[in-house]
């Protein structure tokens, strides 16, 4: 019985032991996270209140009609200037056509224009001529009026040829008046003319324009990459119709740079700055470490910009702490931050430095 109890003793001496080692160890592993997590405490400023960010835009069509063709699929990666999808054009092709044809139109009645131009003022140059002719006629008849007149006073001459006389010089005066109303408006006749050529230059310009735009209209039914990007979630179909205006589909930049929306609390960021080097670690990737700088501070609190921000004039206030967004830019190079995407949670850890 005796042998017993001490085998007994020893074991559990070599269990206190090992009891006593463990706590140990614990006590000192503790002691050294209580030390280190101190030392973060006072010389860091962390949050996990953080995504990463890109520019994630939609893609929206400028043309309606049906589609024709689609060129992607959910997630692809898409070149700038790849086709992402083709709308029906013949409806638009044909209204390009009549303004096309229009515009041929315009132009050609502007050459009639032109031509007439051109044959009203040789005509107007005639008119000319024809008055000065009028003018030597009138002239002549003038000077045969007036020695009739001096031979009738002489009776030198008969009345009936005083009479001839003055009928010829009124006939060369109504001739001189009347080409010269003739010329008057030959010159109207070509003011009228290039004035109706200014309004055609206007509806040239207009058709011009409307040229341009249905080639637009055309060109909008092609859907292109605006930049290297991949696509989201594709909710089209070929064979649908859409209108202009419609989402079609949202991509996210991949030329851009990614970025980290950190929501540290009011009493963190006292000591932070812009150009301030921050360390980050993701969810998706324990252990491993990204790189940043601040690179902004919110002028607001995140609450300031919500549809319904707080007024703490109610009455029923209490207080709570607000969070100050702060972008940071990821500084490590894109094959390294490949994996991160838009809306992933991260750590951010920051180092306290005075000003």
């Amino acid at each position: 019985m005796t042998n017993k109890n001490n085998k007994y003793t020893v074991t559990d001496q070599i269990i206190t032991k090992v009891t006593a080692w463990i706590a140990g160890v614990i006590t000192v592993a503790l002691f050294i996270w209580g030390i280190v997590s101190l030392w973060d405490y006072y010389h860091f400023e962390e949050t996990n209140d953080a995504q990463v960010q890109e520019y994630i835009n939609p893609v929206i069509a400028r043309a309606g009609g049906f589609i024709v063709k689609i060129s992607f699929e959910e997630n692809q990666e898409v070149k700038k200037g790849d086709t992402l999808l083709v709308i029906d054009s013949r409806e638009s092709k044909i209204q390009q056509q009549q303004t096309a044809a229009a515009l041929l139109n315009a132009q050609a009645q502007l050459k009639v224009l032109q031509s007439n131009v051109r044959t009203l003022s040789q005509v107007a140059l005639a008119g000319h001529s024809s008055i000065a002719a009028a003018k030597a006629r009138l002239v002549k008849q003038q000077q045969d009026y007036n020695r009739s007149t001096k031979l009738f006073e002489a009776e030198s001459a008969t009345k009936q040829q005083l009479e001839s006389n003055k009928a010829n010089l009124d006939i060369a005066l109504a001739d001189y008046q009347s080409a010269q109303n003739n010329y008057n408006a030959s010159i109207s006749k070509v003011e009228d003319v290039k004035t109706q050529q200014e309004v055609t230059k206007a509806d040239i310009q207009r058709l011009e324009a409307s040229v341009e735009r249905s080639k637009l209209d055309v060109s909008y039914t092609v859907v292109t990459a605006p930049y290297t990007c991949r696509v989201g979630r594709r909710t089209i179909e070929k064979g649908q119709m859409i209108d202009a205006g419609q989402i079609l589909t949202y991509i996210i930049d991949k030329e851009s740079d990614k970025w980290v929306i950190a929501n540290y609390k009011e009493t963190q960021v006292a000591h932070m700055y812009i150009g301030e080097v921050a360390e980050i670690e993701a969810d998706a990737f324990p252990g491993k470490k990204f790189n940043g700088k601040i690179i902004s501070l919110s002028p607001a609190t995140g609450s300031s910009f919500s549809l319904s921000p707080p007024d703490n004039a109610t009455g029923n206030y209490v207080k709570i702490v607000q969070r100050i967004p702060v972008r940071i830019k990821l500084t490590d190079s894109k094959t390294k931050i490949e994996g991160l995407a838009a809306g992933m949670n991260v750590n951010v850890s920051i180092k306290k430095v005075e000003r």
